[in-house]
């Protein structure tokens, strides 16, 4: 009697695929957050409640996720329209555009806040205009979130833009001809379609916004209380050999970037459920 033919697939097996996953999620997340929480733990709740609970630490735990949040809401809106312009119209200098827009990924963060510095500061091109009209930018909360925005916007751009391809002319065509305008066609047609995108790049904006650190030092004028971001405060206990203190405040930023990232989760299932329910 002949065996009946077993379709194997080229992918790998489960045991195999699940085995590389688990092995290197846990060697490039959860082994190195777990020693974080160890350290924590070796600490004493108490005491990393303690080194929490001061007012520079809070502070720059304030600081660093008010500008990264307003900063991601920023790179939402325009990293949508960057991405909807760069598919959907042809102009002059769409490739060099297009290619700018990977700039953040290739450069080196110092090179950035070097550069960023250079061009606000009150010497700089855009900060002796700014000058002129008794404006700050450099070394000021406005030259961090000038720097969070530039990290952040491809990361929104570059996952909506896939979708934007794919949402054919023909669905605006049809709902123009039943007799929707241009507002309501974006807000019922478009924007649902382009949410659970828009929202992953926002969350991949933010986590990348809350832990720079490089293009940030520079432009940012490193004030306590005033311009000293979390990681650079994690940097500072490092260098003062004070490792249990880093670890308390890496611990503050782990959590609270956890629940933050938890509610873009929730809100991207919710979307996608309401998608398909449509």
């Amino acid at each position: 009697m002949a065996r009946p033919l077993i379709h194997r697939s080229p992918m790998p097996g489960l045991s195999l695929s699940l085995g590389i996953t688990v092995t290197m999620l846990s060697l490039v997340v959860l082994l190195p957050i777990g020693a974080l929480l160890l350290r924590g733990a070796t600490f004493g709740i108490e005491n990393v409640w303690d080194t929490i609970n001061r007012e520079r630490v809070w502070r720059a735990l304030f600081l660093s996720f008010r500008l990264s949040l307003i900063a991601a809401l920023f790179n939402l809106v325009f990293g949508v329209i960057l991405a909807w312009v760069l598919v959907r119209y042809r102009f002059p200098g769409r490739r060099l555009l297009d290619a700018a827009v990977d700039l953040p990924f290739a450069l080196p963060t110092a090179v950035a806040g070097i550069a960023l510095t250079a061009l606000y500061a009150p010497n700089g091109v855009f900060g002796s205009l700014a000058k002129g009209i008794g404006w700050k930018i450099a070394y000021t909360q406005w030259g961090i979130f000038i720097a969070l925005v530039f990290v952040g916007l491809p990361f929104v751009a570059r996952t909506v833009q896939p979708v934007v391809e794919e949402i054919e002319r023909e669905v605006e065509e049809a709902s123009a001809t039943l007799g929707a305008g241009r507002f309501y066609t974006i807000r019922r047609v478009i924007w649902p379609m382009l949410l659970p995108a828009a929202l992953t790049g926002f969350a991949l904006a933010l986590a990348r916004a809350v832990g720079e650190y490089g293009s940030v030092i520079f432009i940012a004028g490193n004030i306590p209380l005033v311009t000293e971001i979390a990681p650079l405060l994690i940097v500072i206990q490092l260098e003062e050999f004070n490792n249990d203190t880093a670890a308390s405040i890496g611990i503050a930023m782990l959590l609270i970037s956890f629940a933050m990232l938890l509610v873009i989760n929730l809100i991207q299932i919710w979307s996608r459920r309401r998608i398909g329910h449509v």
